[in-house]
């Protein structure tokens, strides 16, 4: 036993960690008074934030939270760290985030209390919510955004990840697709650009994904878009499932592509089992816009477990109905991701040919928007 004293007083600090009650009363209760804390309320911001809370109590005490969220999961977390005497201490407290980027949260609060035996002391926390920009509406009534990259600031958001391949990867395309080249993809004054370049004998672009493991099930996705000069060019703003198998039975929906053979000629497209280019089925429509390649446009998509309805510039263009005949016709009732991509040239852009004098070429994206029914 004495062995095991000197042992316990060589430690001058105990941290202990509670998530929540201590369910054990200390084993020296205090002389009847409340433990005397530092400050009786945390006021913390939507982001969260570490803060701490100084102890002095009659005997041993041991502290907890009691802020529970609407999942049942502790949003407040604590850790007591006790003076040698056992009697004196702090506790660190943790608040998480009450942030959500796309839905407003409102302000919670709950308690940490720091017990002494029977006595007990309270301290008040209060975090604000977070107030989300409704600014960006859908055009269509009945949607909100759930995810979007206005491409501010100096990079893509986290959800891209890229592609690395060379060519003849498919189509026949004659690129290499590279990872983060800031020559091929940088973003800058409020757009992203993805540009085709020549690099001795090879010619580098971007192929990128957006949430590429969860995609989304139905939804408006709209993407504001210049669309780059230069016969070769094969520009493309379209979607895959996030579990794919087999093509085209997995189904492939193009919301909008061109080629600069074909210059400000745009195109909707789906292919299935059922409708896919290889054999001339497939579900498409090729409209005239006008500037394409001198300005924005904007392209979107509603799709439904019903339709899949087309867009540029807010004028309806292909529709296409789910006959309810299976996946051989209508493979598109389970998540998919969005992807830019730049090809050059290829079974279509490089149809009539390719000229490499109009390398570099850039396709300028002034935001990518995804939005879900309310």
């Amino acid at each position: 036993m004495g062995r095991f004293t000197s042992l316990l007083a060589a430690f001058s600090l105990v941290v202990l960690s509670c998530s929540g009650e201590d369910k054990d009363e200390p084993k020296y209760p205090s002389n009847g008074s409340a433990p005397a804390l530092s400050q009786s309320s945390i006021q913390a911001s939507c982001n969260g934030g570490d803060f701490s809370i100084t102890v002095d109590a009659g005997g041993e005490w041991s502290a907890y939270s009691d802020a529970i969220d609407s999942k049942g999961d502790n949003w407040v977390s604590v850790q007591s760290a006790y003076d040698d005497d056992w009697k004196k201490g702090t506790v660190y407290v943790h608040v998480d985030p009450n942030v959500n980027k796309y839905t407003s949260t409102e302000p919670r609060q709950g308690s940490v209390i720091v017990k002494s035996g029977s006595a007990r002391s309270e301290v008040t926390v209060n975090q604000e919510g977070n107030v989300v920009d409704n600014s960006i509406n859908c055009p269509i009534d009945g949607y909100a955004l759930v995810w979007n990259d206005e491409f501010e600031g100096d990079d893509v958001n986290g959800d891209w990840t890229f592609e690395s391949k060379g060519p003849g990867w498919v189509n026949n395309e004659l690129q290499t697709y590279v990872v983060r080249d800031p020559k091929s993809c940088s973003v800058s004054n409020g757009s992203l650009k993805i540009t085709a370049y020549k690099d001795g004998d090879k010619v580098k672009s971007t192929r990128m994904y957006a949430c590429a493991n969860t995609g989304w099930q139905y939804g408006y996705m709209e993407a504001r878009i210049k669309l780059p000069k230069g016969s070769g060019t094969w520009p493309a703003f379209w979607m895959m499932p996030t579990v794919f198998t087999s093509w085209p039975a997995c189904g492939e929906i193009d919301i909008m592509e061109e080629v600069g053979n074909h210059a400000n000629y745009v195109s909707s497209s789906l292919h299935a089992t059922g409708h896919y280019h290889a054999n001339g089925t497939q579900v498409t429509k090729e409209i005239l816009c006008q500037g394409a390649e001198d300005d924005f446009h904007i392209y979107a998509m509603e799709w439904t477990k019903d339709y899949i309805q087309f867009y540029v510039d807010g004028n309806k263009t292909l529709y296409y109905e789910n006959d309810g005949k299976g996946e051989r016709n209508w493979p598109y009732d389970k998540p998919f991701y969005v992807i830019l991509n730049l090809a050059w040239g290829g079974d279509w852009g490089g149809a009539w040919g390719v000229n490499p004098a109009h390398l570099p070429t850039t396709m300028e994206v002034d935001y990518v928007r995804v939005f879900q029914r309310k």
